[in-house]
C-alpha cells in the first residue's frame, strides 16, 4: 500500500478490525496509483518534500530542479522549497511537508543541528529522511545520506596546491592564506580535513608561510576560518582585510586555499581589486562545484582548478533510493562507518569528486552535457 495509506490503516487498526476486511481491501488496489497485488507502493501516490537551502547559490538550484524533474518524470508527488539561507523558515516548510503528509523528506540543511524537533515529529509519522549533501547532526532520525566523498573534495585540493608547488620536492617558501567554510556546515570540516592533512605538513617545516597567522594549528580548529552561509561577499571582505594588514609592504599572496566556488569567487574580486593581474602572477587559487562563474573564472587564468561535483549524479542517486525506499527493497550505501552525527552512524552512499582545470572544461563539462559551449567563455 502507499505510504500515506499505510499511515492511515495504522491509525485507525482498531477500527478496520472492528468494521472487517478493511486493510484486505486497501492493500490490493491494483489501478488507482496506491499498490499493485505484491503490497508495493506506487510512485504516483508518494510524496517526496524537498528541503533546500538558499535559491542564492547556483549549485543549490540544480540540485533541486535536477532531483525533482527525475522524480516527476518517475510519477511522484514533489513538494520543493528553498529557504533562503533562513534557519527558522527552513524548519516552517519541513514542518509544512509533515503537516501535508510527505512520505518521503529529502533535506539539505541550513544548520545541520538545528532540525531535532522538526525530525522527531515527522518520525512520529513514520515519514524517512535522507539527508542531502549535508549531514543533519545530533538526531536519530535521519535514516540515510547521500553525498560526495567530502575529505577527498579536500584532499584533491591539498594535493593540486602540493603538486602546483613544487612542495613535495622541496619549493617554497610560498605566502598561504586558508579559508575554511561555513562553521555550521557539517561538509566545511570534511573539506578543510582534507586539504589541511596535505598542508599542515607544509606549514609546520616552513615551506608554506600565512603571513596573516590565520593557520589553524590543527583540523579541529577549522571553524576559526570559517565564512558563515558560504558568502562571497564576506569572503571578499576577509582577503581585503588581509591583503591590507598583511601584504601592504610589497608581499604577495602565493596561494590560497578556497573550499568552494563561491568563496574564491569572492577572494577572486579581491585579488583583482588589489592589483594581481591573471597570469604567472596570479596566485593558486582552488574551489569546489564548478558553478559557472568560476568555471569563466578558470578560462579567464583567475581560478586554478575547482573539484567538481556532478550533482545530476547525486540527485539520480537519491531518486534511486527513494524507489528502493518506497518498493521495501534494502537501500543501497556504500559507508556505515565514516558519518557520526552525534547520536548515530548514519547510512550514507559516497559518490567521488572530480578535479577540473581550464584544460579540462570543454571534456569534462561541456561534452558531459553539464553546460552548453555558449555558457562559457570558450
Amino acid at each position: 500500500m502507499s505510504f500515506r495509506t499505510t499511515r492511515a490503516v495504522a491509525a485507525f487498526a482498531g477500527a478496520a478490525l472492528l468494521m472487517g476486511g478493511l486493510a484486505a481491501c486497501s492493500s490490493e488496489r491494483t489501478d488507482d496509483g496506491g499498490t499493485d497485488a505484491g503490497g508495493e507502493a506506487a510512485a504516483s501516490d508518494t510524496l517526496v518534500g524537498i528541503a533546500m537551502p538558499t535559491k542564492s547559490l547556483e549549485r543549490w538550484n540544480k540540485d533541486g530542479s535536477n532531483l525533482e524533474s527525475l522524480l516527476q518524470d518517475a510519477g511522484y508527488e514533489t513538494n520543493l522549497q528553498y529557504a533562503d539561507n533562513k534557519v527558522d523558515q527552513q524548519i516552517t516548510q519541513l514542518q509544512n511537508m509533515i503537516n501535508a503528509d510527505a512520505d518521503i523528506l529529502v533535506v539539505a540543511s541550513i544548520d545541520g543541528t538545528a532540525l531535532g524537533p522538526v525530525l522527531a515529529d515527522a518520525k512520529s509519522k513514520d515519514i524517512t529522511v535522507i539527508a542531502y549533501d549535508r549531514l543533519i547532526n545530533e538526531t536519530p532520525d535521519v535514516d540515510y545520506y547521500a553525498t560526495f566523498d567530502n575529505y577527498q573534495v579536500g584532499q584533491e585540493q591539498g594535493k593540486f596546491i602540493e603538486e602546483t608547488l613544487g612542495l613535495a620536492d622541496g619549493e617554497g617558501p610560498y605566502n598561504l592564506e586558508p579559508f575554511a567554510g561555513s562553521p555550521d556546515d557539517n561538509n566545511a570540516k570534511f573539506f578543510f580535513s582534507g586539504a589541511w592533512d596535505v598542508l599542515l605538513p607544509y606549514v609546520e617545516s616552513g615551506q608554506l608561510v600565512v603571513p596573516s597567522g590565520k593557520s589553524p594549528v590543527d583540523n579541529e580548529a577549522w571553524q576559526s576560518i570559517g565564512i558563515l552561509g558560504w558568502g562571497s561577499d564576506d569572503a571578499q571582505a576577509e582577503m581585503e582585510t588581509r591583503l591590507n594588514s598583511f601584504y601592504a609592504g610589497g608581499e604577495t599572496v602565493d596561494v590560497v586555499l578556497s573550499p568552494n566556488d563561491s568563496l574564491a569567487l569572492g577572494i577572486a574580486q579581491a585579488l583583482e581589486a588589489a592589483g594581481y593581474t591573471p597570469g604567472e602572477d596570479w596566485p593558486v587559487l582552488t574551489g569546489q562545484d564548478g558553478d559557472q562563474a568560476n568555471v569563466n573564472n578558470m578560462l579567464a587564468d583567475k581560478q586554478s582548478m575547482t573539484v567538481w561535483k556532478d550533482t545530476r549524479t547525486l540527485a539520480a542517486q537519491v531518486a534511486k533510493m527513494i524507489d528502493q525506499i518506497v518498493a521495501g527493497e534494502t537501500v543501497e550505501v556504500n559507508d556505515e562507518e565514516t558519518y557520526d552525527n552525534g547520536v548515530k552512524t548514519v547510512p550514507t552512499y559516497l559518490l567521488p569528486p572530480k578535479v577540473v582545470t581550464k584544460d579540462t572544461v570543454q571534456a569534462d563539462l561541456v561534452d558531459s552535457g553539464f553546460y552548453d559551449a555558449a555558457d562559457l567563455d570558450l
